[in-house]
């Protein structure tokens, strides 16, 4: 963590990434996907999959883009599909949709419980007047969120579904934060965006953003400060003491 970390000055809005920053269903994504690329990299007899794989090429990014750069990383080339593609289907959206058969029954069958330190930022934030909203590649964002319990904090979502509707490029591309600001009224400068992965890093950054705050749940604090963080916390708790926002419950 950061020595000294500035309060939220001139900040109206917090964009915040769904997975790994309000809930832990990064560990669920990272399982699903080691279940298909181990044995699908040992068929193809190319170099085996691994943890570091899926910072490098896949997290943060919208599903079918994560299957794309982790298959170009191994110089395997699979036709593009559709999204109707059956999940036993060699292509890519075939295989994006094989992983999220998998999430889809962990979240049914376990659900998910949001980071009670990400909670206590949110009661703090909302409760001094700033504005939210998820910003989150996923296409699972509203069964997260329903599953989490915090689907009613936020009436800005924009994710996987509402990219593909509007259009926009997803991460690192900075055009979904970008929509999910002019939704809440704001501008790029007004707003602060809150990532776990590179690629939402990056989109921050690009997008000229007021700050751009990292939460190393793996990725590394140093690579998230390189991806263009401005900071980076452990948990999102660590920013209260340093910030106007008191901690406590919700009011």
């Amino acid at each position: 963590m950061a020595d000294t970390l500035p309060p939220l000055d001139g900040i109206r809005g917090v964009l915040f990434d769904l997975d790994g920053v309000l809930t832990p269903t990064t560990d669920v994504h990272m399982a699903a996907w080691a279940r298909l690329f181990e044995p699908y990299l040992a068929a193809h007899r190319v170099e085996p999959y691994t943890q570091q794989d899926y910072f490098d090429f896949i997290d943060g990014k919208p599903r079918y883009d994560g299957v794309r750069s982790m298959l170009a990383a191994r110089g395997i080339d699979v036709p593009d599909g559709t999204p109707t593609d059956d999940p036993s289907a060699d292509t890519v959206c075939g295989l994006g949709n094989r992983k999220n058969e998998t999430v889809s029954r962990v979240l049914e069958e376990e659900g998910v419980a949001p980071y009670p330190g990400s909670i206590l930022f949110l009661d703090a934030i909302t409760r001094a007047g700033l504005q939210v909203a998820v910003v989150s590649s996923s296409r699972n964002a509203p069964a997260v969120l329903d599953a989490a319990g915090i689907a009613d904090r936020f009436t800005v979502v924009v994710d996987g579904m509402v990219a593909a509707a509007e259009g926009l490029p997803g991460k690192p591309a900075p055009d979904t934060y970008l929509h999910a600001a002019k939704l809440l009224g704001l501008t790029a400068a007004d707003c602060a965006v809150v990532e776990d992965a590179y690629s939402g890093v990056q989109a921050g950054r690009t997008g000229h953003f007021g700050l751009v705050l990292g939460v190393d749940r793996g990725a590394g604090a140093r690579q998230l400060l390189d991806s263009g963080a401005d900071l980076v916390v452990d948990d999102l708790q660590d920013m209260l003491p340093l910030t106007s926002y008191p901690a406590g419950a919700r009011s």
